[in-house]
């Protein structure tokens, strides 16, 4: 049933194509149709509406056909048809459409003049929690973009979150009868993942608040989402600089962990004047990294570096690198798929350039949800309103030695 189905969208969409190109090329100058022409496009616009019945029908039976299809014991579960209450669960708090609702029109108007219903949405230093959908599209843009989202291991936390890590483990003795047994000390330590602060600000034309047609909800979480995976990704891949003050500021980067560690590095690349990489440097990066690390292992690097390492061959002059010929599906480089990030290192002397690993044992921790505040007033000479919006937010690479790093020669 699910190929008949098929079917019947692949023509229903020819269908439509056709009813398309027929309109344009049969509409006159004064965009009319020819009495003739009218009733065919009527008739063509008719069959697609159809076509969409016959799915739709066809989509219920097979529904029901899979329903019908459990065994006796099981119970049905389906909802009732014309049910509507049945199809949608009753939302409340940030999560209700009036709250939604009441954030769009404060964006569009003023905050200083907000519904009632956004009482409970105010954060503990100020601002508006942003709603729960907006929340979820926010973090679903980020980790489109953002490969350490994806591969790291997230954490929603509301204070500050130990991570418990174990140091040295119990081992096995063989004794002989009557000998004593000696104990072994397991210890463990902790790492913390603290919160620090992300801003990002975007400044909107108070034409454009004023226009119900333009999608602002779309374009300002767009803004948001592209700065704050930018921003995030940078820091998880690479860390703080040094301030001032001597303080972090920011997540502890993979890139800059891993290499802090003695037996991190694996054979350094070669000559740094003609960017060459070779196929043992990377044969040796793979087989320091642990055994149990491998089976989940990827590679993160700059673009510059794969263009170093595209023509590398091994010993049987077969190309390393395996280009992916499906949608979706990373390149890969000796078995193991390859990313790429604009903000991983470039190719320098010294640099930590490739990373291979586990990327799951880099934790990011998310302190509590994101804030939107108005600053109508610092641009209200541009005709212009801003707002910020704030996350708290660590990352932190738990077991440093499940990754490992390729560095350029000196």
């Amino acid at each position: 049933m699910t190929d008949k189905i098929q079917e019947l969208i692949d023509k229903r969409a020819q269908l439509w194509n056709a009813a398309k190109t027929f309109l344009d090329e049969r509409t006159d100058k004064d965009g009319k149709l020819s009495a003739e022409d009218a009733a065919t496009y009527d008739k063509m616009e008719a069959d697609v509406v159809a076509y969409g019945k016959d799915i739709e029908r066809l989509e219920r039976q097979r529904r029901l056909e899979a329903e019908l299809a459990k065994p006796a014991t099981d119970a049905i579960v389906n909802a009732p048809v014309g049910d509507d209450t049945a199809k949608q669960e009753l939302k409340t708090g940030r999560a209700s459409d009036e709250y939604k609702k009441a954030m769009l029109d404060a964006i569009r108007t003023d905050f200083r003049h907000v519904s009632n219903v956004m009482s409970e949405g105010v954060a503990a230093d100020g601002g508006y929690l942003v709603p729960d959908e907006w929340d979820r599209r926010l973090i679903e843009s980020i980790e489109e973009q953002n490969i350490m989202r994806r591969f790291g291991t997230n954490i929603t936390t509301s204070g500050l979150h130990k991570i418990n890590i174990a140091g040295t483990k119990p081992a096995a003795a063989w004794i002989d009868e009557g000998d004593s047994i000696n104990f072994s000390d397991a210890t463990f330590s902790q790492i913390s993942l603290d919160a620090h602060k992300l801003l990002v600000a975007v400044k909107v034309t108070n034409e454009l608040l004023s226009d119900n047609a333009f999608g602002l909800e779309s374009y300002i979480l767009t803004q948001f989402a592209q700065a704050i995976a930018n921003a995030e990704e940078d820091a998880f891949l690479n860390g703080p600089l040094s301030t001032p003050s001597g303080s972090a500021g920011k997540p502890k980067g993979l890139f800059t962990t891993a290499a802090a560690q003695p037996t991190a590095t694996a054979e350094t690349a070669g000559n740094i004047e003609t960017n060459n990489i070779s196929a043992d440097d990377i044969v040796s990066l793979v087989y320091s990294l642990k055994r149990p690390y491998r089976r989940r292992a990827v590679f993160i690097m700059n673009d510059s570096v794969i263009a170093s390492i595209r023509k590398l061959k091994d010993e049987n002059k077969l190309y390393m690198w395996q280009p992916s010929y499906q949608a979706d599906e990373p390149d890969r480089l000796l078995g193991y798929p390859v990313y790429t990030s604009t903000y991983a290192p470039a190719i320098a002397p010294g640099a930590a350039v490739i990373a291979f690993g586990d990327m799951s044992y880099y934790n990011i921790g998310d302190r509590g949800t994101r804030t939107i505040q108005e600053l109508r007033e610092l641009y209200a000479g541009n005709d212009m309103t801003g707002y910020v919006m704030k996350e708290r937010v660590d990352g932190v690479l738990v077991l440093p030695e499940a990754v490992r790093v390729l560095k350029i020669a000196s």
